[in-house]
């Protein structure tokens, strides 16, 4: 055991388990940072990289991914509403059994699950998907025990936002003035009725 390995501070025995079962030799460890990164675009990285796909002797029928060790899982980004609307739902076995778990409590019991099970939805469901499983290790903070491997960053491709066209522009901008004069309308409406309920109620004073 190494002296990064005994320095660190998370469960160890869950962070080596399996490692003896993995062919280390001519692989690559490379760290993902999901800090500040969007679940599903992470999630797509790391599934290539860990299939192997972005090497130029990838085949389909042999695992030649790299190592993939992922920090900050506790800080990855969803997008929408997916916090409170998307659920993890499992069955235990027992009639009526169904549990469901919403991806906020997911993130605050393990937040290493939400990437893991993203990652393996990606993969193919073959004879080397737990081979593949293996080789991802994702850590909810900063700390890793693989400090003493020959560790590469990889660095996320920048996020390519298109720009919108000019009918789906001119689209939103007349939807957008269609809501305020909609929110304009109710608040004259809302106002006349005030009047109105005021009026009656002075008129009913006098009689």
């Amino acid at each position: 055991m190494t002296a990064t390995a005994q320095s660190f501070n998370g469960n160890l025995k869950k962070a080596l388990a399996g490692l003896r079962r993995i062919d280390l030799e001519g692989l690559r460890w490379r760290v993902f940072d999901a800090k500040g990164q969007v679940l599903g675009r992470l999630a797509s990285q790391i599934s290539t990289v860990v299939q192997g796909k972005d090497k130029p002797t990838y085949t389909p029928n042999h695992d030649e991914g790299d190592m993939c060790i992922v920090i900050n899982a506790k800080d990855v980004c969803v997008t929408g509403r997916k916090l409170t609307d998307k659920f993890y739902r499992w069955h235990t076995g027992y009639i009526g059994h169904l549990k469901e778990r919403s991806l906020k409590d997911q993130m605050a019991k393990d937040p290493t699950e939400v990437i893991r099970k993203a990652v393996l939805r990606m993969l193919p469901r073959n004879k080397l998907r737990d081979d593949r499983d293996r080789k991802l290790r994702i850590f909810a903070g900063s700390e890793h025990p693989f400090g003493d491997r020959p560790i590469e960053p990889y660095e996320m491709p920048p996020r390519q936002v298109r720009e919108l066209r000019p009918r789906v522009r001119r689209a939103m901008i007349r939807a957008q003035k269609k809501a305020e004069q909609q929110e304009q309308g109710l608040s004259t409406y809302k106002r006349k009725g005030k009047k109105e309920e005021e009026v009656d109620a002075e008129g009913g004073e006098l009689e």
